[in-house]
């Protein structure tokens, strides 16, 4: 996306030459910018996990109700840990250099009740072309719930939004496999845009088999051997889990006190178009934290690398630390400001103030 083409020509060359910066660190050091060991190790980990959470849930009668509800919230934590680690990566392209491998890791997302084909058209297309841009950004549309955008309408309910904000989000997870999926395969439709790629017989069946799939494995085989009650209990408390993971650690890229001058709409751009270019508004709309923290560097798939991901997409998360460095050092020769939190507590409490000031605005 070009969002304008008046630029200075500093600004301009601001991309090209950091982006030749990155080619060669990744040709110097004679690596590929896909996923290496250290990916598909964590990969085998994370669903090995997964594997070893569902069986003792399901099948290994643990009397203790108190270590059956830990482990439904792990199962929730591991469930966004797969979707941040080995479905967005492959979503992106980034996994491996063999396309139908990339293709089959994006497929994890069906695995959780999902498509990967409605999330490639809604984040890798109007997410990451249109961040923090109303009307284009389905990221962040939660009308009329929740305003996270000053050109969006205000109810009297957002003045405390920041409040219930964390709550709501836990339920994004039910509403995004439940409904928003739905709504997108049978509208046509991303926010006000029209989904780019019309969907193949054989993407309609993978759709549909997903659903039944997802259904089976969670909700009815286990009511079968726990019991209905049980069972959807227990669900509930691994979707809320896995709903406001997922939520907050998204939000905390774009939704800060630093990125609030980037909200903008398509209609002002063109009627008053913005003096940057895509990369220039990337850097502006997002925000790292917790850049130092091997652990959740490890568990968030390096989405809290936000910046480095936004430029480069199709490079493997497991590569941000080390380009972040080059990334840093090009943004301060172009006199253009990073944002970073030093840890995602500071980003969840601008986040919080953030909800606060535009629940008012």
């Amino acid at each position: 996306m070009n969002l304008t083409n008046t630029a200075t020509d500093n600004t301009a060359q601001f991309f090209p030459t950091l982006r030749k910066k990155i080619d060669e660190y990744f040709k110097q050091n004679n690596i590929k910018p896909t996923g290496n060991s250290r990916l598909y190790v964590k990969t085998s980990i994370l669903l090995a996990t997964f594997v070893t959470l569902y069986l003792c849930l399901v099948f290994a009668n643990i009397p203790q109700t108190w270590i059956n509800v830990v482990l439904c919230i792990i199962m929730g934590v591991n469930f966004s840990a797969i979707g941040f680690n080995i479905m967005h990566d492959g979503a992106h392209g980034s996994y491996s250099k063999n396309k139908y491998v990339n293709e089959c890791m994006a497929y994890a997302l069906n695995l959780m009740g999902g498509s990967s084909f409605l999330w490639k058209q809604k984040h890798n297309v109007s997410h990451h072309s249109f961040t923090n841009i109303e009307g284009q950004d389905d990221d962040i549309d939660v009308a009329p719930f929740m305003r996270l955008h000053l050109y969006q309408k205000r109810y009297w309910i957002h003045r405390i939004q920041h409040i219930y904000g964390l709550l709501l989000y836990g339920f994004t997870y039910l509403t995004w496999i439940f409904y928003n999926d739905y709504a997108k395969y049978f509208s046509g439709k991303i926010g006000d845009k029209s989904i780019l790629s019309k969907m193949k017989i054989d993407e309609h069946i993978v759709f549909w088999f997903s659903k039944v799939f997802y259904v089976t494995v969670f909700i009815i085989l286990p009511a079968f051997k726990l019991g209905i009650g049980t069972t959807l209990i227990g669900y509930l408390i691994t979707a809320f889990t896995t709903g406001v993971v997922i939520a907050v650690v998204f939000q905390l890229a774009h939704v800060v006190e630093p990125t609030a001058t980037s909200f903008t709409t398509k209609e002002a751009i063109i009627a008053q178009p913005i003096k940057t270019d895509w990369a220039i508004h990337q850097i502006e709309s997002t925000a790292n934290f917790g850049t130092n923290s091997k652990w959740l560097s490890w568990l968030l798939g390096g989405l809290n690398f936000q910046v480095e991901h936004h430029l480069f997409p199709r490079i493997s998360h497991v590569h941000y630390p080390k380009i972040s460095k080059i990334v840093k050092e090009t943004c301060a020769e172009f006199n253009v400001q990073y944002k970073e939190f030093p840890s995602m507590m500071a980003a969840v409490i601008s986040h919080l103030k953030y909800l606060r000031q535009i629940g008012v605005a």
